[in-house]
């Protein structure tokens, strides 16, 4: 039987492959130490919007920061508001913070810096930093203010599977802040936060 996690969304990812829910588009939930790994070395001021919350994964972690979570998705995962689009949003907020879809990515970055008034943060795939366009485009326009790089890998799985193995996609937090200056600054979380909160 082939493998159907290979072919997402129209498009033949063997380098991206992890396991999926495959009856929703693009839905990854976040593993919670991933957002807590970004909490623990981000301060946020403000509220915080959640903008593709899905099953509210990561909205119930970035909540233990005390500050308030407007959780929306496109789509109705049975959590936050649904059917708000963020590439057309109506809204913004101090701090938005979100696993974006991988097909949307780049639409995230445009939309994101133009309706967060503090901080935008996105979980990206590390690979994200390549690219001629985005070198001309996102990076040389607006770049991140700091990028953090996992020293632990991320493995995304549907609900209901025994999280098992380690994944073989690098991950990272791209963080742009309107206080911070005009370059990019490169760190690395220590090792932990898997044990720490898985």
């Amino acid at each position: 039987m082939p493998d159907v996690t290979y072919n997402l969304n129209g498009g033949f990812k063997p380098t991206t492959k992890r396991f999926a829910d495959l009856s929703g588009p693009d839905f990854f939930p976040t593993p919670a130490w991933a957002t807590f790994a970004l909490i623990e070395n981000e301060k946020f001021e403000g509220d915080i919007w959640e903008c593709a919350c899905g099953d509210g994964a990561m909205s119930k972690v970035l909540a233990q920061t005390g500050r308030p979570v407007f959780s929306s998705d496109l789509y109705d995962r049975g959590y936050g508001e649904a059917g708000i689009d963020f590439l057309n949003p109506s809204r913004v907020a101090d701090n938005i913070v979100t696993n974006p879809p991988y097909n949307s990515a780049e639409g995230f970055v445009v939309s994101g810096v133009h309706h967060a008034r503090r901080k935008f943060a996105l979980l990206l795939r590390l690979a994200f930093l390549e690219g001629a366009n985005r070198a001309n485009t996102i990076f040389a326009r607006t770049p991140p203010a700091r990028v953090w790089v996992f020293s632990e890998r991320i493995t995304f799985y549907p609900k209901g599977i025994d999280p098992k193995g380690s994944g073989t996609t690098a991950y990272a937090w791209f963080v742009w802040d309107r206080d911070a200056p005009n370059n990019t600054e490169l760190r690395w979380f220590k090792p932990g936060y898997r044990a720490k909160y898985s």
